[in-house]
Protein backbone atom coordinates (compact mmCIF):
# COMPACT_ATOMS: atom_id res chain seq x y z
CA UNK A 1 0.00 0.00 0.00
CA UNK A 2 1.29 3.67 -0.76
CA UNK A 3 0.22 5.18 2.44
CA UNK A 4 -1.63 8.65 1.88
CA UNK A 5 1.40 9.91 4.37
CA UNK A 6 4.19 8.20 6.77
CA UNK A 7 5.64 9.96 9.74
CA UNK A 8 9.03 10.00 9.43
CA UNK A 9 10.10 8.54 13.02
CA UNK A 10 13.79 7.47 13.19
CA UNK A 11 15.92 5.33 16.04
CA UNK A 12 16.63 8.76 18.28
CA UNK A 13 13.01 9.53 18.19
CA UNK A 14 11.78 6.49 19.49
CA UNK A 15 15.44 7.02 22.17
CA UNK A 16 14.23 10.35 22.84
CA UNK A 17 10.74 8.99 24.00
CA UNK A 18 11.77 6.02 25.79
CA UNK A 19 13.86 8.10 27.77
CA UNK A 20 11.26 10.46 29.05
CA UNK A 21 9.24 7.20 29.83
CA UNK A 22 12.01 5.31 31.79
CA UNK A 23 11.88 8.83 33.99
CA UNK A 24 9.19 8.49 35.14
CA UNK A 25 8.56 12.39 35.06
CA UNK A 26 6.17 13.32 31.90
CA UNK A 27 4.57 16.31 31.97
CA UNK A 28 5.28 19.75 31.05
CA UNK A 29 8.63 20.31 32.53
CA UNK A 30 12.28 20.89 31.15
CA UNK A 31 11.27 19.21 27.50
CA UNK A 32 8.42 21.31 26.70
CA UNK A 33 10.24 24.31 27.40
CA UNK A 34 13.42 23.20 25.60
CA UNK A 35 10.87 22.19 22.63
CA UNK A 36 9.44 25.79 22.97
CA UNK A 37 13.10 27.58 22.55
CA UNK A 38 13.32 24.97 19.78
CA UNK A 39 10.40 27.04 17.74
CA UNK A 40 11.01 30.25 19.28
CA UNK A 41 14.35 30.14 17.62
CA UNK A 42 13.06 28.63 13.77
CA UNK A 43 10.23 30.86 14.02
CA UNK A 44 11.95 34.24 15.34
CA UNK A 45 8.63 34.76 18.05
CA UNK A 46 9.28 35.79 21.73
CA UNK A 47 6.38 33.68 23.19
CA UNK A 48 5.81 29.92 22.00
CA UNK A 49 3.16 27.97 24.58
CA UNK A 50 3.22 24.90 23.56
CA UNK A 51 -0.52 22.65 24.26
CA UNK A 52 -2.22 19.37 23.87
CA UNK A 53 -3.13 19.52 20.39
CA UNK A 54 -3.65 22.75 17.79
CA UNK A 55 -7.18 22.64 18.47
CA UNK A 56 -6.21 23.52 21.97
CA UNK A 57 -4.57 26.49 20.50
CA UNK A 58 -7.12 27.40 18.97
CA UNK A 59 -9.37 27.49 21.25
CA UNK A 60 -6.42 29.11 24.02
CA UNK A 61 -6.06 31.95 21.43
CA UNK A 62 -10.00 32.72 21.35
CA UNK A 63 -9.97 33.17 25.02
CA UNK A 64 -6.94 35.38 25.28
CA UNK A 65 -8.95 37.51 23.13
CA UNK A 66 -11.25 37.55 25.17
CA UNK A 67 -13.99 36.18 22.48
CA UNK A 68 -17.20 35.61 24.26
CA UNK A 69 -20.72 34.20 23.48
CA UNK A 70 -22.40 36.55 21.01
CA UNK A 71 -19.30 37.53 19.53
CA UNK A 72 -18.36 37.40 15.53
CA UNK A 73 -14.90 35.88 14.47
CA UNK A 74 -14.03 35.65 10.31
CA UNK A 75 -12.89 32.29 9.22
CA UNK A 76 -11.80 30.50 6.30
CA UNK A 77 -14.80 28.15 4.80
CA UNK A 78 -12.44 25.64 3.89
CA UNK A 79 -10.53 24.28 6.84
CA UNK A 80 -11.13 20.93 9.04
CA UNK A 81 -14.01 21.61 11.62
CA UNK A 82 -11.64 22.23 13.90
CA UNK A 83 -11.10 25.87 13.27
CA UNK A 84 -14.96 26.83 13.29
CA UNK A 85 -15.60 24.46 16.29
CA UNK A 86 -13.54 26.32 18.83
CA UNK A 87 -15.28 29.46 17.92
CA UNK A 88 -18.64 27.70 18.75
CA UNK A 89 -17.20 26.39 21.93
CA UNK A 90 -16.05 30.10 23.45
CA UNK A 91 -20.10 30.93 22.52
CA UNK A 92 -19.39 33.05 19.71
CA UNK A 93 -20.30 32.82 16.19
CA UNK A 94 -18.14 31.73 12.97
CA UNK A 95 -19.06 33.87 10.10
CA UNK A 96 -17.50 32.24 7.09
CA UNK A 97 -15.49 34.03 4.23
CA UNK A 98 -14.94 32.20 0.83
CA UNK A 99 -11.91 31.24 -0.65
CA UNK A 100 -9.86 31.29 -3.09
CA UNK A 101 -10.15 28.88 -6.20
CA UNK A 102 -6.18 28.43 -6.66
CA UNK A 103 -4.65 28.69 -3.57
CA UNK A 104 -7.57 27.34 -1.26
CA UNK A 105 -7.23 30.31 1.65
CA UNK A 106 -9.34 32.83 2.78
CA UNK A 107 -10.04 35.06 -0.10
CA UNK A 108 -8.79 39.13 0.58
CA UNK A 109 -11.58 40.39 -1.34
CA UNK A 110 -13.89 38.09 0.25
CA UNK A 111 -12.91 39.16 3.61
CA UNK A 112 -13.15 42.84 2.94
CA UNK A 113 -16.58 42.83 1.65
CA UNK A 114 -17.81 40.73 4.63
CA UNK A 115 -15.91 43.08 7.31
CA UNK A 116 -17.36 45.98 5.48
CA UNK A 117 -20.93 44.89 5.98
CA UNK A 118 -20.14 44.27 9.64
CA UNK A 119 -18.87 47.07 10.54
CA UNK A 120 -21.15 49.21 8.93
CA UNK A 121 -24.05 48.32 11.23
CA UNK A 122 -23.18 49.36 14.93
CA UNK A 123 -24.95 45.74 16.15
CA UNK A 124 -22.33 43.70 15.14
CA UNK A 125 -19.62 46.23 14.54
CA UNK A 126 -18.53 46.21 18.12
CA UNK A 127 -19.32 41.87 18.04
CA UNK A 128 -16.25 41.00 15.79
CA UNK A 129 -13.43 39.93 17.91
CA UNK A 130 -11.03 38.70 15.23
CA UNK A 131 -10.00 37.06 11.68
CA UNK A 132 -9.21 33.22 11.59
CA UNK A 133 -7.37 32.54 8.29
CA UNK A 134 -6.02 29.39 7.51
CA UNK A 135 -2.84 28.42 5.67
CA UNK A 136 -4.81 25.25 4.02
CA UNK A 137 -2.67 22.07 3.33
CA UNK A 138 0.59 24.05 3.86
CA UNK A 139 0.64 27.17 1.66
CA UNK A 140 0.10 30.41 3.38
CA UNK A 141 -2.67 32.86 3.09
CA UNK A 142 -2.38 36.09 1.72
CA UNK A 143 -1.05 37.68 4.69
CA UNK A 144 -0.29 41.31 3.54
CA UNK A 145 -3.67 41.64 2.11
CA UNK A 146 -5.41 40.28 5.30
CA UNK A 147 -3.12 42.13 7.64
CA UNK A 148 -4.04 45.43 5.80
CA UNK A 149 -7.48 44.58 5.80
CA UNK A 150 -7.69 43.78 9.20
CA UNK A 151 -5.78 47.38 10.37
CA UNK A 152 -8.64 49.29 9.15
CA UNK A 153 -10.95 48.10 12.13
CA UNK A 154 -8.20 46.99 14.49
CA UNK A 155 -9.35 43.30 14.41
CA UNK A 156 -6.30 41.00 15.73
CA UNK A 157 -5.36 37.97 13.28
CA UNK A 158 -5.18 34.65 14.89
CA UNK A 159 -3.39 32.29 11.99
CA UNK A 160 -4.44 28.57 11.89
CA UNK A 161 -1.03 27.44 10.66
CA UNK A 162 -1.92 23.62 11.60
CA UNK A 163 0.13 22.38 8.43
CA UNK A 164 2.29 25.32 7.65
CA UNK A 165 5.16 25.07 9.80
CA UNK A 166 8.39 25.69 7.87
CA UNK A 167 6.42 27.62 5.14
CA UNK A 168 6.72 31.10 4.11
CA UNK A 169 5.09 34.21 2.25
CA UNK A 170 7.89 37.00 1.33
CA UNK A 171 10.24 35.25 3.21
CA UNK A 172 8.51 35.86 6.40
CA UNK A 173 7.51 32.50 8.39
CA UNK A 174 3.90 31.44 8.62
CA UNK A 175 2.61 32.02 12.53
CA UNK A 176 4.57 35.34 12.81
CA UNK A 177 2.38 37.61 10.71
CA UNK A 178 -0.66 37.82 12.97
CA UNK A 179 -1.37 38.36 17.16
CA UNK A 180 -0.90 34.67 17.68
CA UNK A 181 -0.32 31.86 15.12
CA UNK A 182 -1.73 28.11 15.94
CA UNK A 183 0.73 24.68 15.14
CA UNK A 184 -0.16 21.23 14.84
CA UNK A 185 2.20 18.42 15.20
CA UNK A 186 -0.87 15.82 14.64
CA UNK A 187 1.28 12.81 12.47
CA UNK A 188 -0.27 13.90 9.18
CA UNK A 189 2.23 17.41 9.85
CA UNK A 190 5.62 17.26 8.42
CA UNK A 191 6.98 16.82 11.79
CA UNK A 192 4.59 14.78 14.71
CA UNK A 193 4.61 14.53 18.84
CA UNK A 194 1.28 12.05 17.76
CA UNK A 195 -0.98 14.86 19.31
CA UNK A 196 0.52 18.47 20.22
CA UNK A 197 -0.04 21.86 19.10
CA UNK A 198 1.40 24.94 20.38
CA UNK A 199 0.74 29.09 19.81
CA UNK A 200 3.18 31.92 19.12
CA UNK A 201 2.93 35.76 20.19
CA UNK A 202 4.90 38.46 20.32
CA UNK A 203 2.76 39.54 23.10
CA UNK A 204 3.81 39.25 26.63
CA UNK A 205 0.87 39.53 28.04
CA UNK A 206 -1.17 37.13 25.79
CA UNK A 207 1.74 34.66 26.84
CA UNK A 208 0.83 35.11 30.25
CA UNK A 209 -2.49 34.48 30.04
CA UNK A 210 -2.28 31.62 27.56
CA UNK A 211 0.12 29.55 29.75
CA UNK A 212 -2.32 29.82 32.43
CA UNK A 213 -5.40 29.12 30.20
CA UNK A 214 -3.60 25.70 29.56
CA UNK A 215 -2.43 24.54 32.96
CA UNK A 216 -5.92 24.87 35.10
CA UNK A 217 -5.53 28.89 35.55
CA UNK A 218 -2.62 29.19 37.19
CA UNK A 219 -0.14 31.86 37.35
CA UNK A 220 3.13 31.10 35.43
CA UNK A 221 5.47 33.60 37.25
CA UNK A 222 4.02 32.65 40.88
CA UNK A 223 6.80 32.25 42.98
CA UNK A 224 4.12 30.09 44.68
CA UNK A 225 1.27 27.81 43.16
CA UNK A 226 -1.70 30.55 42.42
CA UNK A 227 -4.68 30.42 40.22
CA UNK A 228 -5.73 33.71 38.96
CA UNK A 229 -8.35 32.37 36.63
CA UNK A 230 -10.55 29.11 35.52
CA UNK A 231 -8.13 27.50 32.81
CA UNK A 232 -8.09 23.76 31.17
CA UNK A 233 -5.72 21.27 31.39
CA UNK A 234 -3.94 21.52 27.82
CA UNK A 235 -0.97 20.75 28.81
CA UNK A 236 1.75 18.93 26.25
CA UNK A 237 3.45 15.83 28.03
CA UNK A 238 7.34 15.49 28.07
CA UNK A 239 7.33 12.62 26.11
CA UNK A 240 5.29 14.41 23.24
CA UNK A 241 8.03 17.69 23.89
CA UNK A 242 11.23 14.95 23.67
CA UNK A 243 9.79 13.74 20.47
CA UNK A 244 9.39 16.85 18.70
CA UNK A 245 13.12 18.18 19.72
CA UNK A 246 14.21 15.04 17.36
CA UNK A 247 11.76 15.72 14.92
CA UNK A 248 12.98 19.55 14.83
CA UNK A 249 16.12 18.30 13.74
CA UNK A 250 14.58 16.97 11.08
CA UNK A 251 12.50 19.91 9.79
CA UNK A 252 14.37 21.22 7.34
CA UNK A 253 15.25 18.17 5.32
CA UNK A 254 11.26 16.94 5.64
CA UNK A 255 10.00 19.96 4.31
CA UNK A 256 12.74 19.82 0.90
CA UNK A 257 11.57 15.82 0.47
CA UNK A 258 8.40 17.46 0.61
CA UNK A 259 8.74 19.90 -1.92
CA UNK A 260 10.58 18.00 -4.30
CA UNK A 261 7.88 15.56 -4.17
CA UNK A 262 5.59 18.51 -5.19
CA UNK A 263 7.74 19.52 -7.86
CA UNK A 264 7.78 15.60 -9.28
CA UNK A 265 3.57 15.58 -9.36
CA UNK A 266 3.75 18.84 -10.68
CA UNK A 267 5.80 17.44 -13.54
CA UNK A 268 3.41 14.27 -13.92
CA UNK A 269 0.70 16.27 -13.81
CA UNK A 270 1.55 18.65 -16.30
CA UNK A 271 -0.82 18.54 -19.60
CA UNK A 272 -3.27 16.49 -17.49
CA UNK A 273 -7.11 16.57 -16.48
CA UNK A 274 -5.98 16.87 -13.26
CA UNK A 275 -5.06 20.44 -11.70
CA UNK A 276 -1.91 20.44 -8.86
CA UNK A 277 -1.99 23.22 -6.29
CA UNK A 278 -0.54 26.74 -7.44
CA UNK A 279 2.79 27.89 -6.70
CA UNK A 280 2.29 32.08 -6.12
CA UNK A 281 5.55 34.50 -6.65
CA UNK A 282 7.22 35.18 -3.27
CA UNK A 283 5.24 31.93 -1.63
CA UNK A 284 7.20 28.98 -0.56
CA UNK A 285 4.66 26.24 0.96
CA UNK A 286 5.71 22.81 2.41
CA UNK A 287 3.01 20.36 1.22
CA UNK A 288 1.33 19.25 4.54
CA UNK A 289 -0.60 17.32 1.82
CA UNK A 290 -0.65 17.33 -2.59
CA UNK A 291 -4.32 18.15 -3.12
CA UNK A 292 -5.33 18.23 -7.18
CA UNK A 293 -8.57 19.07 -8.41
CA UNK A 294 -10.47 16.81 -10.55
CA UNK A 295 -12.24 17.50 -13.61
CA UNK A 296 -15.41 18.70 -13.04
CA UNK A 297 -17.19 16.11 -14.93
CA UNK A 298 -15.58 12.93 -13.19
CA UNK A 299 -16.02 14.97 -9.22
CA UNK A 300 -18.99 12.82 -8.66
CA UNK A 301 -17.56 9.41 -8.72
CA UNK A 302 -14.46 10.62 -6.27
CA UNK A 303 -15.40 8.34 -3.37
CA UNK A 304 -15.47 5.78 -6.57
CA UNK A 305 -11.89 6.45 -7.82
CA UNK A 306 -10.88 6.81 -3.86
CA UNK A 307 -12.25 3.58 -3.36
CA UNK A 308 -10.40 1.92 -6.45
CA UNK A 309 -7.37 3.19 -5.71
CA UNK A 310 -7.16 1.48 -2.36
CA UNK A 311 -8.47 -1.66 -4.19
CA UNK A 312 -4.92 -1.29 -6.65
CA UNK A 313 -3.02 -0.13 -3.24
CA UNK A 314 -3.15 3.26 -3.08
CA UNK A 315 -4.50 5.46 -0.01
CA UNK A 316 -5.97 8.77 -0.92
CA UNK A 317 -8.44 10.73 0.20
CA UNK A 318 -10.98 14.06 -0.13
CA UNK A 319 -9.28 17.75 0.56
CA UNK A 320 -10.39 18.88 3.55
CA UNK A 321 -13.94 19.89 4.84
CA UNK A 322 -16.31 22.80 3.70
CA UNK A 323 -17.28 23.79 7.09
CA UNK A 324 -20.47 25.51 6.37
CA UNK A 325 -21.86 22.74 4.70
CA UNK A 326 -20.95 19.95 7.32
CA UNK A 327 -24.65 18.88 9.54
CA UNK A 328 -24.11 20.96 12.48
CA UNK A 329 -23.07 24.46 10.47
CA UNK A 330 -25.78 23.91 8.20
CA UNK A 331 -28.53 23.32 10.56
CA UNK A 332 -27.38 25.66 12.92
CA UNK A 333 -27.15 28.61 10.30
CA UNK A 334 -29.49 27.65 7.32
CA UNK A 335 -26.25 27.62 5.00
CA UNK A 336 -26.88 26.03 1.75
CA UNK A 337 -24.78 25.33 -1.55
CA UNK A 338 -24.39 27.89 -3.12
CA UNK A 339 -23.66 30.72 -0.52
CA UNK A 340 -20.16 30.03 -1.26
CA UNK A 341 -19.55 28.94 -4.61
CA UNK A 342 -15.48 28.74 -4.76
CA UNK A 343 -15.90 26.05 -1.75
CA UNK A 344 -18.77 24.21 -3.06
CA UNK A 345 -16.73 23.62 -6.13
CA UNK A 346 -13.19 22.79 -4.44
CA UNK A 347 -14.80 20.58 -1.62
CA UNK A 348 -16.32 18.56 -4.60
CA UNK A 349 -13.32 18.11 -6.66
CA UNK A 350 -10.42 17.72 -4.76
CA UNK A 351 -8.34 15.28 -4.00
CA UNK A 352 -5.12 14.35 -1.78
CA UNK A 353 -2.22 11.85 -3.13
CA UNK A 354 0.15 10.56 -1.17
CA UNK A 355 3.19 12.84 -0.08
CA UNK A 356 5.62 11.71 2.58
CA UNK A 357 9.43 12.13 2.90
CA UNK A 358 10.14 8.47 1.86
CA UNK A 359 8.02 8.46 -1.35
CA UNK A 360 9.85 7.56 -4.61
CA UNK A 361 9.50 8.85 -8.10
CA UNK A 362 8.30 5.74 -8.83
CA UNK A 363 5.54 5.23 -6.35
CA UNK A 364 4.37 8.66 -7.53
CA UNK A 365 4.48 7.58 -10.74
CA UNK A 366 1.89 4.76 -10.41
CA UNK A 367 -0.03 7.22 -8.34
CA UNK A 368 -0.60 9.33 -10.99
CA UNK A 369 -0.82 6.79 -14.01
CA UNK A 370 -3.58 4.56 -11.82
CA UNK A 371 -5.58 8.17 -11.26
CA UNK A 372 -5.28 9.34 -14.64
CA UNK A 373 -6.78 5.46 -15.53
CA UNK A 374 -9.91 6.45 -13.29
CA UNK A 375 -10.28 9.87 -14.97
CA UNK A 376 -10.75 8.87 -18.41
Amino acid sequence: MIRLTIPSIEDDDVMAVQEVLRSGYLVQGPRVAAFEQAIMAYLGMSHVIAVSNCTAALHLALLALDVRPGDLVLVATYSFVATANVIELCGAQPVFVDVRPDTFNMDPAQLAQTLERLMSNATTAQRVKAILPVHTFGQMADMPAILEIASRYGTPVIEDAACALGATCLGKQAGSWGTMGCFSFHPRKAITTGEGGLITTDSPVLARKLRALRNHGQDPEAKSPDFVLPGFNYRMTEFQAALGLTQMTKLDRIIAARRQGAAVYARLLHGTALQPPAQLPGYDPVYQSYVVLLPEAVAPRRAEIIAQLRVQGIETNIGTWHMPLTTYFRTRYGYRPGDFPVSDAIFARALTLPLYETLTPADQQKVVDLLLQQVH
